[in-house]
């Protein structure tokens, strides 16, 4: 029980304003919450696994910056798909529905984000000193929690803002999300 409180404390407080929740409140501005909530519950639970079963190990195959690199071209890519969208209800790029994005794409965009944060990270530190199933527990749960903030708050705001102003600011994210981590990666 303490190595999922400790957890959740950690990984609650780390991602509060992690480029992670701001993808969050970006996707809950543009489609349903439901979808994203899913798709973020998907993720969270599977890189919490991946932290909490690979450990070390992870950590020491897959460097930091080479991480960076591919997040930050993926992020990237997003920002043009974004920018490229029609903002129609068939919008092909990222949805299967009316404003309603792939459970699968949620997931994937959030994965990327994540992969190899300092959330991952700790979460490795936590589950070799507390345990694992307790750590991913509650590191999956502390992710969930503040996803969610950003969830509701990028859904109200996706209510009021027009579809365009969304878009934009929604590929403006994303581009900034690019630069900062090629940044953090190769430099």
């Amino acid at each position: 029980m303490t190595a999922a409180l400790v957890a959740f404390g950690v990984v609650f407080v780390a991602e509060l304003g992690d480029k992670s929740q701001l993808l969050a409140l970006t996707l809950a501005t543009r489609y349903r919450a439901l979808p994203v909530l899913a798709g973020l519950a998907l993720a969270a639970a599977g890189l919490m696994v991946l932290a909490v079963a690979a450990g070390a190990a992870l950590s020491a195959a897959l460097p930091t910056e080479a991480l960076s690199v591919v997040a930050g071209l993926a992020f990237l890519v997003f920002a043009v798909l974004t920018l490229r969208s029609s903002g129609s209800d068939d919008d092909g790029d990222l949805s299967i529905g009316p404003r309603q994005p792939g459970v699968l794409t949620v997931a994937g965009a959030f994965a990327v984000a994540e992969l190899g944060d300092k959330t991952m990270l700790a979460t490795l530190a936590l589950a070799a000193k507390n345990g694992a199933i307790g750590t991913w527990f509650g590191a999956t749960a502390g992710m969930l929690a503040a996803s969610s903030l950003a969830v509701l708050v990028g859904s109200q705001l996706g209510a009021r803002l027009p579809e365009r102003v969304v878009r934009v600011g929604a590929a403006v994210m994303f581009a900034t999300f690019g630069v900062l981590l090629l940044a953090d990666g190769l430099l």
